[in-house]
């Protein structure tokens, strides 16, 4: 009889046995496909508020029943940042369990109606554009448009369009020559204004003025803020899988320990909330309107520590309440040896003074 616990017997049968793979690879996608993700998630109390704790947002709207009935809620609503981070969470699976790299997402929007707590999320992603990559021909070029959506109602809830590095089941013929590269001597000096200027406080307000003041000379409005989150195993490992993401980079130490990180790495949704938190401590931030642009540009493991800057962009008296108005800005995650990690431009409805 087989004894199957052997270790040399158990050792030659993983040898020989077919890997049943999870995730697909270029070659599976196709321009103009719908995929429909199986596994929905109900949005809960208490993910949102994990979420929002561990990444340091606490704006009291999303807490407290009395904050939540100023800003116009019928109870604390979830907080976007976690909306966002299970509708990318549940798509893992289908589109990008078998790694590369995440190259960006753009056009991240929000209805102005609150999401409450037990709403079902229900995803589907589209095929919007496949391509090669030169540079690295075991890899090519996939992105989706992601709509999640209530699942009772159909209404959109989430929706953005992201693109990532794919591994290919065979590598592409090519001639090397990669992507164009930016000016190889580097020589040039960086080209920053002459004075950056802080707003005073966190009101609309104080987003014009120190607007209008960075007008009248060669000035920026753009400061840092004092918080930092250093990653730890809840920030790395649990928040992504409650938010169904599987991809292997956040919970196999295994596979891991032969990447270039040599370790896990935090979810690209978590750095981003953890410095959208930083920031949206030094503002009084009425709604989230939606995000731009956004780039992961390395890694975070355990044991970094993610800070933030901002840079403000513009003001306009233009927002859904005259309790607000509208300020976009511009947002840099960095880790503690001051290298940019994330990046993108967010759009939000800042409280006025007056109100």
């Amino acid at each position: 009889m087989t004894d199957w616990t052997d270790p040399d017997t158990f050792a030659q049968a993983l040898e020989e046995v077919e890997t049943k793979e999870k995730g697909n690879c270029f070659e599976d996608f196709e321009e103009g496909d719908l995929v429909e993700h199986d596994p929905g998630l109900t949005l809960t109390e208490w993910g949102n508020e994990q979420w929002m704790s561990q990444t340091l947002n606490h704006d009291p709207a999303y807490w407290r029943t009395d904050a939540a009935d100023a800003r116009g809620f019928d109870e604390p609503p979830i907080h976007p940042d976690y909306l966002t981070a299970a509708t990318l969470g549940i798509t893992v699976e289908d589109l990008s369990e078998k790694g590369g790299y995440f190259l960006g997402r753009t056009d991240v929007r929000f209805p102005e109606a609150p999401v409450y707590a037990g709403t079902e999320l229900h995803v589907e992603s589209e095929v919007v554009n496949c391509a090669t990559s030169s540079s690295r021909p075991e890899y090519g070029i996939v992105s989706w448009r992601t709509r999640g959506t209530d699942a009772e109602t159909g209404d959109v809830l989430c929706s953005y369009e992201r693109t990532n590095m794919i591994p290919r089941r065979e590598p592409m013929a090519t001639d090397g020559s990669g992507a164009a590269t930016a000016d190889e001597d580097g020589d040039d000096e960086p080209d920053l204004p002459e004075e950056f200027v802080a707003p005073e406080g966190g009101y609309y307000e104080d987003f014009v003025a120190a607007l209008e003041q960075a007008a009248d000379g060669n000035a920026a409005v753009a400061y840092r803020h004092e918080r930092g989150r250093t990653q730890d195993d809840v920030t790395v490992a649990s928040l992504p899988l409650a938010t169904l993401n599987t991809a292997k980079q956040h919970h196999n130490v295994d596979v891991m320990a032969d990447s270039p990180s040599g370790d896990i790495v935090t979810y690209g949704d978590v750095t981003r909330s953890t410095a959208l938190g930083h920031a949206r401590s030094d503002e009084r931030t009425w709604r989230e309107v939606g995000f731009d642009d956004e780039s992961f540009h390395t890694f975070v493991a355990v044991g970094d520590t993610v800070y933030a800057f901002t840079r403000v962009i513009a003001a306009e008296d233009d927002a859904s309440s005259d309790a607000a108005g509208t300020v976009t800005f511009e947002h840099i995650a960095f880790n503690q040896d001051d290298d940019p990690v994330y990046s993108g431009t967010r759009t939000a409805e800042v409280r006025k003074r007056s109100n």
